[in-house]
């Protein structure tokens, strides 16, 4: 190791290793599941100890980028939105962004997921769209309810054909556990209920049968009176 190595503070060290470990990733053009070097391996070629490239290694296994498991190399990790979860609900709690300005963002992105599963669904994930709706129709209790609703609209963003999108709206799971429950609670009527049950099978139908400027439209209705109502509400 370089006597400047030596002297950079222990934070460094573990930046650098961790930014080498992703560099190679890239220039080997590793893809999800490919095994990665040794932590003795990339200690030996960087000139660091071990422990920073433990410290490396176990960073880089938090935000999802490698998989480290007992008894086995370190494999190159698949995208997972539940980093961003981690990041949005700190934001909310510390309210660096209102809960309204995430779903602001989350309005936007799903009439696009509506529009482009419209168009890109399989009739495989046609069927798991439409199932949601139903069962979120026959749903009697607060957790199969929200567990339907939260899978309607996960179904929908994967369906989409954009990863980014599915992840993105999966890390919206964590605010979704409380957020819907609220809503839900507000339609007080039985007719206020049926609305927001027959917005869902409009959604869904419309993807079923590859409408894409119908489910926009959909899904648009359904957040202007669901989210909208509860955002209203909880001003009020």
């Amino acid at each position: 190791m370089s006597a400047d190595a030596m002297a950079l503070p222990k934070g460094t060290l573990v930046e650098s290793a961790t930014e080498a470990v992703r560099e190679h990733i890239r220039l080997n053009q590793l893809k999800v599941g490919d095994v990665l070097p040794s932590e003795g391996s990339f200690a030996s070629e960087l000139g660091v100890s071990r422990p920073v490239m433990r410290e490396a290694f176990h960073a880089l296994a938090a935000l999802k980028m490698i998989d480290v498991g007992n008894g086995r190399r370190a494999r190159v990790g698949a995208i997972d939105g539940s980093v961003m979860a981690a990041s949005i609900g700190h934001a909310v709690n510390t309210a660096q962004v209102s809960l309204a300005d995430v779903w602001d963002v989350r309005r936007t992105l799903e009439l696009r997921t509506a529009e482009l599963a419209a168009r890109n669904r399989t009739d495989q994930q046609a069927d798991a769209i439409v199932t949601a709706a139903h069962t979120l129709a026959m749903s009697r209790d607060e957790t199969t309810r929200t567990a339907a609703d939260t899978a309607f609209h996960q179904s929908i963003a994967l369906a989409s054909g954009n990863q980014m999108f599915f992840q993105i709206v999966r890390s919206f799971e964590q605010m979704m556990q409380i957020a819907i429950p609220k809503a839900w609670a507000g339609r007080a009527t039985d007719a206020e209920r049926e609305e927001s049950l027959a917005l869902h099978r409009e959604v869904a139908d419309a993807i079923a049968n590859r409408d894409p400027v119908s489910a926009r439209e959909a899904m648009e209705s359904h957040f202007a009176r669901s989210i909208g109502e509860l955002f209203h509400r909880s001003e009020s």
